[in-house]
Formats: C-alpha cells, sequence, structure tokens
C-alpha cells in the first residue's frame, strides 16, 4: 500500500489537497465573519458616541401655594401646590418619548401629596415644554417630627419644600427607539410665608426663586 502524503500546509489528520484547501476556506470564512462583526460593533460605537443623549434639563418656574395646614395632634397635613416646571431637551439629533411623568411633593425626604400625572408626549430636538400641575394631599399622615418641624419652620417665615417627578423615558434617533429608561428629578422649593394684607387673612406663601433641578436617567 502506498503511503498518504501529507501536504506541507497541513495536519497530521489531512491526507490531501482537498482538506488542506477546506481549512484555508473555514478560516478565511470565519476571518471574514469575525471582521464583520467588529466592524459592526465600531460603526454602532461611532454614531453612539456621535448621537450621545444628553439628560433633559429641568427648571422650577413657578410655585402658587393656596393651602398649607398642620394639625395637631393628629399629625395631619393639607397642601395644595400648584408647581410650574420647564423642561428642555438638549439634544439636536435625539428626541425623547416622556411615557410616564408623576409628580410629587415631599418634605425632608417624605412624600406629602399623592402623585399627580402628567400625560405622555413626544419632545422634539431643542424643545421646550411647560407644566403647570397641582399637587394636593388631603389629610397625609406625616412623622410627628415633621409636624414640630413644620411648625418650626412657618414660624421662621421659610420653608424648603422638594418637587420630584418620577417617569420613564425612551431616546429616538430617527427612526430608531430605545427601551424605556427610568428618569427621576428633584427641585428644591424655597418658599416663604410672608403676612395677609388683613388681619385675619392667612398667611401668603411663595416661590423665593427659579431653581435649577438634579436629573438622573
Amino acid at each position: 500500500m502506498t503511503p498518504c502524503k501529507v501536504s506541507h500546509c497541513c495536519h497530521d489528520d489531512c491526507c490531501d489537497d482537498d482538506c488542506c484547501k477546506r481549512r484555508r476556506l473555514y478560516r478565511v470564512i470565519f476571518a471574514w465573519i469575525l471582521a464583520f462583526i467588529i466592524l459592526i460593533l465600531l460603526i454602532i460605537l461611532i454614531i453612539w458616541l456621535v448621537l450621545r443623549p444628553t439628560k433633559p434639563k429641568f427648571y422650577l418656574q413657578d410655585a402658587s401655594v393656596s393651602a398649607f395646614n398642620v394639625s395637631s395632634p393628629d399629625n395631619l397635613l393639607s397642601s395644595t401646590i400648584q408647581v410650574t416646571i420647564s423642561t428642555r431637551n438638549p439634544n439636536d439629533r435625539v428626541g425623547i418619548y416622556y411615557d410616564r411623568v408623576d409628580v410629587f411633593a415631599s418634605y425632608k425626604y417624605q412624600q406629602i401629596t399623592p402623585a399627580t400625572s402628567v400625560p405622555p408626549f413626544y419632545q422634539g430636538h431643542n424643545d421646550i415644554d411647560l407644566w403647570s400641575p397641582y399637587l394636593c394631599g388631603v389629610s397625609v399622615p406625616v412623622a410627628p417630627y415633621l409636624v414640630e418641624s413644620l411648625s418650626q419652620d412657618q414660624s421662621s417665615g421659610f420653608l424648603l419644600v422638594h418637587v420630584k417627578i418620577d417617569g420613564r423615558i425612551r431616546w429616538k434617533v430617527g427612526s430608531w427607539i430605545s427601551g424605556h429608561y427610568h428618569l427621576f428629578v428633584t427641585c428644591p422649593t424655597f418658599l416663604s410665608f410672608q403676612t395677609g394684607k388683613g388681619v385675619d387673612d392667612p398667611p401668603v406663601i411663595k416661590l423665593q426663586q427659579i431653581s435649577t433641578c438634579s436629573v438622573d436617567v
């Protein structure tokens, strides 16, 4: 029997030129597939770096307090606050879908009003939108130490409340729409108590200044 001639390009288990050609073909195909995958990943990375979305900007423009009453010893808080919030999309090529937006007020990390929902909407490139939801809490139970703190703040004439936004957004680039991202916004609200015009008039509560909100996405 004539022994098998092994070509110099083949391994020990390869005994003919067809085997070597198949191995070369497999290597070439694998190399092209790997190069194609790397190219796609590189393109995705470049597009993301160019179009990387910037977080939306939020500003508390105004806050109008028509009721803010603490009852003791029941430790219940009733409040009615209308806030005006502006939001701006700073992106030139990226739109934002606001699928869920809930706004509520908190005092010293305790929520003092139920969440008010803002209708879903789409925000285009560099667009500015304005919301004016009412935040109403009726007989909301609060911790005893918060009642004492609220009374002290009212006596001093100044009160710090945080208006917070909890929501879900999606990014839109061309026809591509991302998955959902969690949106959380905190707006410090500095309120001042001013005496009413008449003796029996309740104090007037006003916003001290426009505030910039912190945004986490």
